[in-house]
C-alpha cells in the first residue's frame, strides 16, 4: 500500500504552487529528471541552508495543513522541492507520515520524479511490461494555481503499486507554460541563482545493490549504463542516462559516507548533481557559507566539488561545471 499513500503525498505537494513546465512535442517518449522531494527539519531551516549557505534562490510555495513547500527552480526545468513541518500535529496524509517515519524526523530525500512529454505512452508501455503502475492522476479542475476548468490540468502523474527501485520513483508531466509577458518574465527571474546554478544533472540513488537498480532502470527504458566510482563518498555503481541527465545507482565501496548513510538511513536519495555556470565562483560562495575550504575533484560529470550538506540536509549536493565547458561531460559521454 505504500506507493498509493506516497502518491497522495505527491498530489498534495504538487497541488500547492508547483512550477509549471512545458510539454515538448515528440514522436516518442522523451524523459528527463524532474525533481527531488527534500524534507528539512523545518521549512525555514532548509530554506536558509539552500539560500544562505549554498547560494540558491528559494521560491515560496504554500503550507496546507501545516506542511509547507518551497522551490529551487533551475533553467533546465528541473527543480528541488523543499518540504517542512510548520506546526505541531500537522495534517499529514499516510505518505507524508511514512516519509517522516523513514527519516526519523530528520532531513533527507526518499522520492524522485522523472518528467515525460508522453506520459500516457510511457504509462501504457510500462504496464505492458508487467509493471504495476497506478492510474494517471491529475490536478483538480479548480486548482488555485492552474488555468481553470477549461484549461489542461497543471500536472499529471503516475507512480507504482510496487516500487521498482530502492527509492520511490514517479513519472510526471505538466501543462504548457503561460506565455503572457509577465509570466514569462517571472519564470525567467525565478530560475536565476546567485551561485550560478543552471541544471539538475543527476540523482544519486543509494542502496545495498546498485546492480538491482540498474536492471530495473533498464526495464523502465533507461539503458546504456556505465560503471562508475565516486571515491569522495566511497561508492561505486552505474551512471544511467535519462534524457540529457542521468541517475547514479550507487552502493557502498568500503567504509565512508555511503556506508554510513546506508547504515543510518537505509536506501535513499543520497545526493544530486547541479551544473553551474562558474564553478570557481560557486565554490567560493559555498566555502564562505560553510566557513571551510573545499576540495576540487574530477567527478562523473567532470570538474566538481562536494558541498558538506549531509548533516544539514540529509542529502549531498555536488556542484560541477556545465556540459560543454572545459573539463565537463554528460552521463552519455562516459562510453565515448
Amino acid at each position: 500500500m505504500r506507493p498509493f499513500v506516497l502518491l497522495s503525498a505527491l498530489i498534495l505537494t504538487l497541488g500547492v504552487a508547483a512550477p509549471a513546465m512545458p510539454t515538448a512535442p515528440s514522436s516518442g517518449p522523451v524523459s528527463q529528471l524532474d525533481h527531488v522531494l527534500l524534507w528539512g527539519r523545518d521549512i525555514d531551516q532548509v530554506s536558509a541552508i539552500m539560500a544562505v549557505k549554498l547560494g540558491f534562490q528559494v521560491r515560496p510555495g504554500r503550507a496546507p495543513g501545516g506542511v509547507a513547500n518551497r522551490y529551487v527552480r533551475l533553467a533546465d526545468r528541473g527543480y528541488i522541492e523543499l518540504l517542512g513541518v510548520t506546526r505541531p500535529n500537522p495534517d499529514m496524509d499516510p505518505g507524508m507520515l511514512a516519509d517522516q517515519a523513514s527519516l526519523k524526523g530528520g532531513p533527507g530525500a526518499r522520492s524522485v520524479g522523472v518528467r515525460s512529454s508522453a506520459l500516457n505512452q510511457v504509462h501504457a508501455l510500462l504496464k505492458g511490461k508487467g509493471l504495476a503502475v497506478t492510474p494517471v492522476f491529475t490536478a483538480s479542475a479548480n486548482d488555485p494555481d492552474g488555468g481553470g476548468p477549461t484549461k489542461p490540468p497543471r500536472w499529471r502523474l503516475f507512480a507504482f503499486e510496487r516500487p521498482p527501485l530502492s527509492s520511490t520513483l514517479f513519472f510526471i508531466d505538466y501543462a504548457p507554460d503561460k506565455t503572457d509577458p509577465a509570466s514569462v518574465a517571472d519564470d525567467r527571474a525565478a530560475r536565476q541563482h546567485p551561485n550560478g546554478a543552471r541544471a539538475l544533472s543527476a540523482f544519486w540513488l543509494l542502496s545495498s545493490d546498485a546492480d538491482a537498480d540498474r536492471k530495473q532502470l533498464e526495464r523502465l527504458g533507461f539503458a546504456g549504463a556505465t560503471p562508475v566510482r565516486v571515491p569522495q563518498i566511497s561508492a561505486r555503481g552505474y551512471c544511467i542516462p535519462v534524457g540529457p541527465n542521468g541517475v547514479l545507482a550507487l552502493e557502498p565501496d568500503g567504509q565512508g559516507i555511503a556506508a554510513d548513510a546506508l547504515r543510518d538511513g537505509g536506501p535513499q536519495v543520497l545526493g544530486v548533481s547541479i551544473g553551474v555556470a562558474d564553478l570557481d565562483a560557486a565554490k567560493r560562495r559555498v566555502e564562505r557559507g560553510y566557513e571551510q575550504p573545499l576540495t576540487d575533484y574530477k567527478g562523473v560529470w567532470g570538474d566538481a566539488f562536494l558541498a558538506p550538506t549531509r548533516d544539514d540536509l540529509g542529502m549531498l549536493i555536488e556542484f560541477h561545471a556545465l556540459p560543454g565547458t572545459a573539463g565537463s561531460k554528460t552521463c552519455g559521454d562516459l562510453k565515448r
